[in-house]
């Protein structure tokens, strides 16, 4: 079933990149004029994970489908055969399997063959058989069988060419000496031109004429390619990418061959996800140097890449998704990868998100800023965005109104009719990071820099490798899947740390100790207070101390600093310690206790000693702001209006209480209740544009 793919239309609309590309509409499959010519770039959808690539490919597939020869392969799910000769790598692997998806009939024309490939495929298969291990010659060729059928589905499901090539074989280890691969190509090659192919399919064999050596022969090509093959390297990258020309060659033949020009409707589709690792760069390389030497081929590529910053499209012509909806430049340079169109895939808009969770759940119970609390948490990254709405549409009837962000990680969703529901945050967190082991990551997500991810690592992680650092063995990781870098967070993206730190707290389903969340949190808090500790390390110390759900020394500190000059860096501080994760409880619900905090509802239960009246108005007037900013800059939590007006009337009394630095905390009143208005975070000082 085809999902809705909110922010994707540019892609997906009847006149948008895919049709312009393609020459076919997605709606209703009617032509649409070619935009590039005959010089169609390689499309690359960058983003990270999470941001549907994935989604867009199989979308793509559904529309396509039936209309135009498609394959859509996973680069990173070529699964080796099970002892499987030297004539098998990952690359031959993804051209026999995506051979095999192209070929299918569809409307209007006729199957399409792959004559060149097939016999590429057969010459390398033949790389490493011995006389001793026939059966792994059979087995290698057996293997083939999909591939031949698309040149004669009879005679390549038949099992007698496989007996005949074997036959032959033996015959060639009897009267030959080693090295044999060029050999037993020939001879291989030889039985199945015979056995398989037609009279006119056999002449694909002079194709390889052109092959290094071959001198316009095309068996001494298919020879020599199998022996470059062999002796890897170099060598075989070449045979490699010749491999790749045959399969576009093959797919060229299909719209010139035997098919009167224009019968087909829209050029041949070759979907590539996860192309950002080496088999992507394989596959992709050849296409493009042969388009960059003038040679000219009907394949619309799209791949998608988790990386922005590959070493591959460093010359690649870049555009932001909106940006292709009705024009798609990709202006063509000296450079081989300037044959790339990178389209970075852009977050959903908060309409767009909105537009998702009325979809998902029409029944309105759900409170009005959910969908815009969730687009703050998730950033706009369509998993998530879809994930929390599919958990607020399954969630009971009686809990929709008192949903939060945080109370959808909580829950249960049905990803499949078949399978039992599963806890949303696991199963986002899954997605987007797949790690066989998370734990080095959950602890690390309460790191703010290097220097105390490192102490984490030293103290909680010392048993988790013994390779290297390991906080460094995390960030690495971290950026090898393109997520973001920050200066106040070890893991600077909000959904990913939010996970992670859901994880931390209730992972140990220790609840309610809460033991791992706890030692994590104390280690921090006694590395910012230790003995010769600088000024600066106070502020992570009360950051850590509201972790623990402690918060009267951070009241304490910022009563007794708020007479100090610098007032827009008592502010700073103000908004870096309420930044703390909360310590929910599991399943909470109810009104927020911080609440009732803020609003001066729950007195404390003891004030430090000492104070005067007027110091004791203080304390508590900046008991109730820390609360109220906890509060309503928490991603988990929605915005309260009552709480909001309670902030901006404190920080108007703190402004009439400061003798000097009255002018911030009066700008602080106005502007924080607009940024979180706007959802944005509080700016520094109050009102700068960007939020610093």
């Amino acid at each position: 079933m085809d999902r809705v793919l909110y922010g994707r239309e540019a892609v997906l609309h009847r006149t948008g990149l895919a049709a312009r590309l393609i020459g076919l509409g997605g709606e209703g499959l009617a032509r649409v004029p070619y935009e590039h010519g005959d010089d169609p770039p390689v499309v690359v959808l960058t983003g990270g994970r999470g941001m549907g690539k994935t989604a867009l490919l199989k979308q793509l597939r559904n529309t396509y489908r039936g209309a135009t020869p498609l394959a859509l392969l996973d680069c990173d799910g070529i699964e080796p055969p099970a002892d499987h000769g030297p004539g098998w790598t990952e690359l031959t692997g993804a051209l026999a399997e995506l051979a095999v998806q192209l070929s299918p009939r569809v409307t209007g024309a006729k199957p399409v063959q792959f004559p060149r490939l097939s016999l590429g495929l057969v010459a390398v298969a033949s790389t490493g058989w011995t006389q001793e291990d026939d059966e792994r010659a059979q087995r290698d060729l057996q293997r083939l069988g999909p591939v031949l059928s698309t040149v004669d589905a009879t005679k390549g499901a038949a099992a007698n060419w496989v007996t005949k090539v074997l036959t032959k074989l033996a015959a060639t280890f009897a009267d030959a000496a080693v090295p044999l691969a060029g050999l037993l190509a020939e001879a291989t090659v030889e039985t199945v031109l015979e056995e398989v192919f037609g009279k006119f399919q056999q002449k694909s064999e002079s194709w390889y004429g052109s092959y290094r050596n071959a001198g316009g022969r095309g068996k001494a090509g298919l020879q020599q390619l199998a022996v470059d093959f062999a002796q890897g390297g170099r060598r075989r990258q070449e045979a490699e990418g010749f491999l790749v020309g045959a399969l576009v060659e093959d797919l060229g033949q299909a719209y010139r061959g035997l098919t009167r020009m224009g019968t087909r409707r829209g050029r041949p589709v070759v979907l590539l996800d996860n192309a950002h690792g080496e088999l992507g760069r394989r596959l992709v390389e050849p296409i493009l140097r042969a388009r960059h030497d003038g040679l000219r081929d009907k394949v619309v590529v799209v791949a998608a890449s988790r990386v922005r910053e590959h070493e591959g499209l460093r010359h690649a012509h870049r555009l932001r998704l909106p940006e292709t909806a009705h024009r798609a430049p990709a202006p063509r340079g000296g450079d081989v990868t300037s044959g790339i169109l990178a389209v970075d895939l852009t977050p959903l808009s908060p309409a767009q998100t909105q537009a998702a969770f009325d979809r998902l759940d029409p029944s309105g119970l759900t409170p009005a800023d959910l969908a815009r609390g969730v687009h703050r948490l998730t950033g706009g990254r369509p998993l998530g965005v879809m994930l929390l709405g599919q958990a607020a549409a399954e969630a009971p009837r009686a809990a929709r109104p008192g949903l939060t962000p945080g109370a959808l990680l909580d829950l249960t969703v049905e990803l499949r009719e078949d399978a039992h529901p599963v806890a949303v945050a696991p199963a986002l967190l899954g997605a987007l990071l797949p790690q066989p082991r998370l734990e080095p990551f959950t602890v690390l997500a309460a790191a703010h820099d290097e220097e105390s991810a490192r102490l984490l690592a030293r103290t909680r992680l010392h048993t988790e490798s013994r390779d290297g650092d390991m906080a460094l063995l995390v960030r690495d990781e971290l950026r090898a899947e393109d997520w973001p870098e920050g200066p106040e967070h070890f893991v600077a993206d909000p959904l990913l740390r939010a996970l992670l730190l859901h994880r931390l707290r209730f992972e140990d389903a220790d609840h309610p100790r809460h033991a791992v969340w706890r030692a994590v949190h104390e280690t921090l808090h006694r590395h910012y207070g230790r003995e010769g500790a600088p000024p600066a390390h106070l502020p992570y110390r009360l950051h850590h101390e509201l972790a623990l759900g402690r918060t009267e020394e951070a009241v304490t500190h910022l009563r007794v600093t708020f007479p100090e000059p610098d007032v827009v860096g008592w502010l700073g501080r103000l908004r870096f310690i309420a930044s703390a994760p909360y310590p929910r409880e599991p399943g909470a619900g109810g009104p927020d206790p911080r609440r009732a905090v803020a609003l001066g509802r729950q007195a404390p239960d003891r004030l430090p000693d000492g104070l005067d009246a007027e110091e004791t108005a203080l304390h508590l007037s900046v008991r109730r702001l820390l609360h109220a900013v906890w509060l309503l800059t928490d991603p988990l939590a929605l915005p309260d209006g009552e709480v909001t007006e309670k902030l901006a009337h404190e920080l108007r009394q703190l402004s009439g209480r400061h003798l000097t630095g009255n002018s911030p905390l009066w700008d602080a009143a106005t502007h924080w209740p607009r940024d979180m208005l706007a959802w944005r975070r509080l700016s520094l000082p109050p009102g700068r544009e960007d939020g610093v």
